[in-house]
């Protein structure tokens, strides 16, 4: 759903991007400007899946919370999130499988690109521009370090006369 963000000053800001979103928050709480940091870093890093990130920290952070109202010492807590990452990325590598990125003419790196489009406004025309964002990507990575330099990917919109 879109969220309509008014400044201030008065300016309108009408997005669905929970990275916008965070970003434009004015947010005093300590813990509130960890998620929104949080937030940016998934951005920076990944580019999508910020909701889903703070949400995923939001719920931990409530059950940090209810332990300590129990008793739990914070160590306690931290170490147990320690444990329970570790079983979860032991669990992920188990059902993980490689896939061949140049098979099909790149279908499986389509896929994904139209899972991430799945969320956007894009629905019409999703397959076009997973495809056009994988010869992108591919145009410019590194597959030997498993790097994409996003700085080489720019979008020109042309209006014809």
């Amino acid at each position: 759903m879109d969220k309509m963000l008014v400044s201030p000053d008065g300016d309108v800001l009408v997005t669905n991007d929970g990275a916008t979103i965070m970003e434009k928050m004015e947010v005093q709480h300590p813990m509130a400007k960890l998620l929104v940091e949080l937030s940016q870093s998934q951005d920076n890093e990944i580019g999508d899946g910020t909701t889903g990130i703070v949400v995923l920290a939001g719920a931990l952070l409530e059950q940090a919370q209810f332990l300590i109202e129990k008793g739990l010492h914070p160590l306690k807590i931290a170490d147990g999130f320690e444990k329970a990452c570790d079983i979860a990325v032991k669990r992920l590598e188990e059902i993980s499988d490689q896939v061949n990125i140049d098979a099909n003419n790149h279908e499986f790196l389509k896929l994904a690109a139209m899972t991430a489009l799945g969320s956007k406004v894009v629905s019409k025309c999703q397959r076009q521009l997973a495809e056009i964002c994988v010869n992108a990507v591919l145009s410019v990575a590194d597959l030997e370090r498993k790097d994409v330099n996003f700085e080489m990917i720019k979008v020109h919109i042309f209006y014809p006369i």
